[in-house]
């Protein structure tokens, strides 16, 4: 009598052996429901040899539970950490839309280079100098007498000459007109 060939089906037919050892050792314990009413009936049929494999049987459905429990606990903090970086992105991107300026924006002006006024002053905003109508100049930020630094010839001693307006100002505050010699004003 010939012996027909066995047909491996297996992913991994090299190692067939090893499958073969395995599927008789799970044949000859069987486990679940079936291994447990099947225990039952070898073990000399006491209640003491079911109720130990009930127990067993009991221990593995408890933590293929756990095991569930936790995958499921797993699956739910990811898709928590998915929907929080959602959220996050989202609020990123409308604060940098928010943030951005919108296409037909015109940015200000700003002040004109000289504001003229009705009384024939003129304010240049650039240098911050106020022109009276009388030709004198004050600085805009300080209220003080403007001074052309580039007309300025300064002297040792504290004084300087105005070259623009031919004035010398001593270094007691005394200006002299530098052309007549004569005393302006004194501020002492």
């Amino acid at each position: 009598m010939a012996i027909a060939p066995i047909s491996i089906a297996s992913a991994t037919a090299s190692n067939w052996l090893k499958e073969a050892q395995e599927s008789l050792a799970v044949a000859a314990d069987p486990g679940g429901l079936m291994g447990a009413l099947q225990n039952s009936r070898n073990a000399n049929g006491s209640i003491k040899s079911f109720l130990a494999g009930s127990q067993k049987m009991a221990a593995g459905f408890a933590l293929t539970g756990l095991d569930t429990l936790e995958s499921a606990g797993n699956l739910k903090m990811q898709k928590a950490e998915e929907a929080i970086k959602k959220r996050t992105d989202e609020r990123l991107a409308a604060l940098l839309k928010q943030s951005q300026q919108p296409e037909n924006y015109t940015p200000s002006q700003g002040l004109d280079t000289f504001i003229y006024f009705a009384d024939g002053a003129t304010l240049d905003t650039v240098n911050n100098i106020y022109t009276m109508s009388d030709g004198r100049q004050i600085d805009a930020t300080t209220g003080t007498e403007y001074v052309d630094e580039s007309a300025l010839i300064r002297m040792a001693n504290g004084a300087y000459l105005d070259t623009k307006n031919n004035i010398l100002m001593m270094p007691d505050g005394t200006k002299i007109d530098s052309i007549t010699g004569l005393v302006i004003s004194t501020t002492a």
